[in-house]
C-alpha cells in the first residue's frame, strides 16, 4: 500500500474495514455498491465510477486513471473471482476530496500476491497488467486475500486540487 495521504503520519484507525485515516470522511450519500456477476455489470460500473470521480472533482485524467483501476480490478473480480460487488465511496479529508474502490470476491483468492502485481503474470488470457497496473494508478492501494476464501482491493486516489 502506498502510505500517501499525511494523515497516516498522525496514525489510522481500522474498524471492520481498510485502515483509514483519522478525520476521514465518506460524504454523505456518496457510497454506493455494485454488483460485477456480467459484462453488462461492468460497463455500469464504469458509468458509476466515473460520476463519483466529476463529483469529487476531479479533472479528466485522474477521472480516467480512477475509471482504468475500477475497470480493472472489477474484471478481475468477475473473471477470476466468480464475480463480487465494488463499492465506490466519495471522500472527504479536511479540503481534500477522493475516491475509495472497494471490490470484493468470494473466489479462489491469490496464493501468490506478489507476483499477481508482478507485470506480464497471468492466470488468463490477459497481458498480466490488471493488477499492478490498478495499484500504479491509484495513491493507496491495499489487497487482502485468503486462499479459498476471497479477495477485497481496496484503493483510493486523492484529488489535491
Amino acid at each position: 500500500m502506498t502510505l500517501y495521504d499525511e494523515g497516516y503520519a498522525r496514525g489510522a484507525q481500522q474498524a471492520d474495514g481498510p485502515l483509514r485515516p483519522v478525520g476521514l470522511d465518506v460524504a454523505p450519500g456518496a457510497a454506493t455498491t455494485h454488483a460485477v456477476m456480467s459484462e453488462q455489470d461492468l460497463l455500469t460500473v464504469r458509468h458509476a465510477v466515473r460520476s463519483a470521480t466529476v463529483e469529487a472533482g476531479f479533472a479528466l485524467v485522474d477521472q480516467t486513471r480512477i475509471v482504468t483501476a475500477a475497470s480493472e480490478l472489477a474484471r478481475n473480480a468477475y473473471v477470476h473471482g466468480g464475480g463480487g460487488s465494488l463499492t465506490i465511496e466519495v471522500l472527504g479529508h479536511g479540503a481534500r476530496a477522493g475516491v475509495r474502490l472497494i471490490v470484493r470476491d468470494n473466489g479462489p483468492g491469490i496464493p501468490d500476491l506478489e507476483k499477481a502485481l508482478t507485470d506480464g503474470w497471468t492466470t488468463g488470457a490477459g497481458l498480466g497488467h490488471g493488477l499492478g497496473g490498478a495499484r500504479r494508478l491509484m495513491h493507496e492501494f491495499d489487497v487482502d486475500t485468503v486462499v479459498g476464501q476471497g479477495t477485497t482491493v481496496t484503493a483510493i486516489r486523492w484529488n489535491n486540487r
